[in-house]
């Protein structure tokens, strides 16, 4: 019989090991309870040391049961990635990109019977210049609600007014879903809208808590300070936190009936994981 409502967990973009290690915990917990989702989606763009996803984490990731690993404009800082983009059968890439490049915009998923569309889109402001998402989204859904009614977009960008805008074009079109991520700072903006998206403008990210967006917090200032070039590196594992949201999509309509803002904070230790990297 057909699940009524798909429950579909959005995890923001993992930063570093910090991030990883508190998604293998979080997931863990979740995986001994009779609360399991049915379906996971995590933005994992910044999933190895801050920048890019290399192989061996995606691999990680995707062992955890995470269904589909979305991304952004940080997805081709790995060199590695080019190795392997077009075999990572869960990973999807910005479809904004120019015709030509590695990998793929969009997928289709299946659990239990039940088609998923995901998308992964990037925004043009303050953002690295990049085809129309506007007309990416429009193209693309027209052949993706062939196969199903649920689609689900990570919107990966930096002007809220631009994601706004960008939900109320995708919302008249039938997506299920717009998830914005980018900024990794959490907004409490989920809403559903007027003909069923569910919506945030910021997911958040899932990463250390004391450092400047997962980043170690002392080179984050002293480059804003100085204004001189600092590596940036990942903040040191302790607190930990992460940002998602939980969402119920009709599996006939494909409309979200209900979208909840998740926020967990706790300890991780580098000690107790075998994650590297």
């Amino acid at each position: 019989m057909r699940k009524e409502c798909l429950d579909v967990l959005f995890l923001g973009d993992i930063v570093g090991r910090p991030g990883r290690i508190i998604v293998a915990k979080y997931l863990e917990d979740l995986n001994k309870s009779s609360n399991k989702p049915d379906f996971i989606i995590a933005n994992a763009e910044n999933a190895s040391h801050g920048f890019g996803l290399t192989e061996r984490n995606y691999n990680e990731l995707i062992n955890l049961n995470i269904g589909a690993l979305t991304s952004g404009n940080h997805i081709w800082d790995k060199k590695e990635i080019f190795e392997y983009i077009d075999k990572a059968d869960r990973l999807i890439r910005p479809l904004n990109y120019p015709k030509g490049v590695p990998g793929a915009g969009s997928k289709i998923f299946n659990v239990n019977g039940i088609s998923i569309g995901v998308i992964n889109l990037l925004g043009r402001i303050f953002m690295a210049p990049m085809d129309s998402p506007w007309t990416a989204l429009e193209n693309e859904v027209k052949k993706l609600q062939y196969e199903t009614p649920i689609i689900i977009v990570d919107f990966h960008a930096e002007a809220t007014a631009e994601k706004v805008s960008f939900a109320h074009f995708a919302d008249k079109l039938g997506i299920s879903a717009v998830i914005g991520t980018h900024t990794h700072i959490q907004t409490a903006d989920e809403k559903i809208m007027e003909y069923g998206m569910a919506y945030i403008s910021d997911v958040g990210f899932c990463g250390a808590y004391n450092g400047v967006i997962g980043m170690d917090k002392e080179s984050s200032l002293k480059r804003l300070v100085t204004g001189l070039p600092e590596r940036f590196d990942i903040a040191p594992m302790g607190k930990t936190e992460l940002n998602a949201v939980r969402m119920s999509i009709n599996t006939s309509t494909g409309c979200t009936e209900k979208i909840e803002r998740i926020k967990y904070i706790t300890e991780v230790s580098e000690e107790k994981s075998s994650m590297k990297g």
